[in-house]
């Protein structure tokens, strides 16, 4: 059994608990709780799974939300990061003032999951036996049902604020009906459209990819901005075993200075290298460095760029949903 919540920003409150073996469903309507950011929570026992010319696949006659600007979130392996992109959702949404409506799904069993297959990559797990080779078919399949699930609820764009998903984000995406934005192409094209000149004359445009071994090997950012025309500078071998991989076992023993440290000359090896900036794609790193540490302006989020790209796609959406008709 899992327990899956799904939220839904919208102008009503509305909570209830949807018992799938009993069909049971209560719910409560108040008017006076409708508020800028009022969230439908929806609580399952049991997430549904989506068979071919199942019950699910005619969802849409019963979706959530008919707007043209709804939003669909795939949570991703820690819901406190999918919490900060919700914010930056809403804060950047004309100042807070007209946030999109938003579907979440947030799986707990799927949370552990993502974990787990990003951990497994981590070379000092071996020490400890915790190593396996984690097969991720179930959780592509967890993945593409929640996807399913989104969009016959009303999203009209799909979104997974996680490094790790995306490994996967061709499968997953496989039969999407509605846009499914990437946020390595998101990173990729706002790092394009800042016209960035090389350091050094006469080179290549360099950005530099700092993660986890799991999300280097899958290899999704360097393709996307390849694409671009940037040339790709990773952590070679000793950098990723005496700085990188260190200060995430530092961070996980909550050793936050000594991981602060390790990352700092992780970074600086990298922009040594003549790199314009440096995509931090790690959960973990991302709010390690104090926001005044000078660092960090050579730094990007590719979780920023998500929410900008997501609000982007919102608002063209509602302003073509509005324009009226040609009638010539």
């Amino acid at each position: 059994m899992t327990t899956s919540f799904h939220t839904l920003n919208y102008p009503f409150r509305k909570s209830g608990f949807v018992n799938t073996h009993k069909t049971l469903y209560k719910t409560r309507w108040n008017q006076g709780l409708a508020l800028a950011l009022s969230p439908v929570l929806l609580q399952t026992r049991k997430f549904p799974e989506y068979k071919k010319n199942s019950g699910l696949s005619t969802a849409c006659s019963n979706s959530f939300l008919g707007l043209p600007n709804t939003i669909g979130i795939i949570g991703g392996q820690s819901v406190n990061s999918t919490v900060i992109f919700l914010k930056k959702l809403v804060q950047w949404s004309k100042n807070g003032e007209s946030c999109p409506p938003f579907i979440l799904c947030s799986d707990p069993v799927l949370n552990k999951e993502l974990l787990l297959t990003e951990r497994s990559s981590l070379p000092w797990l071996d020490s400890k036996n915790e190593r396996t080779k984690l097969d991720p078919t179930s959780v592509v399949e967890n993945l593409r049902s929640k996807r399913i699930y989104l969009e016959n609820s009303g999203a009209r764009c799909i979104v997974m604020p996680c490094h790790i998903s995306h490994s996967w984000h061709n499968e997953i995406s496989e039969g999407c009906s509605v846009p499914f934005l990437h946020m390595g192409e998101c990173v990729a094209k706002e790092l394009k459209e800042a016209k960035l000149k090389p350091l050094e004359a006469g080179s290549p445009l360099r950005i530099g990819v700092l993660s986890t071994n799991a999300t280097l090997t899958a290899g999704f950012y360097q393709e996307k901005l390849k694409r671009e025309g940037f040339e790709v500078v990773l952590p070679d071998k000793a950098t990723m075993e005496h700085t990188v991989i260190p200060a995430i076992e530092a961070f996980n023993r909550k050793d936050i200075e000594g991981s602060q440290n390790l990352l700092r000359i992780a970074l600086q090896i990298l922009l040594v290298r003549a790199v314009n900036s440096v995509i931090l794609a790690s959960d973990d790193m991302r709010d390690l460095l104090p926001r005044d540490d000078p660092l960090l302006k050579k730094c990007i989020d590719p979780m920023d760029a998500l929410a900008w790209s997501t609000i982007k796609w919102a608002t063209s959406a509602e302003k073509a949903h509005t324009q009226p008709s040609c009638t010539c």
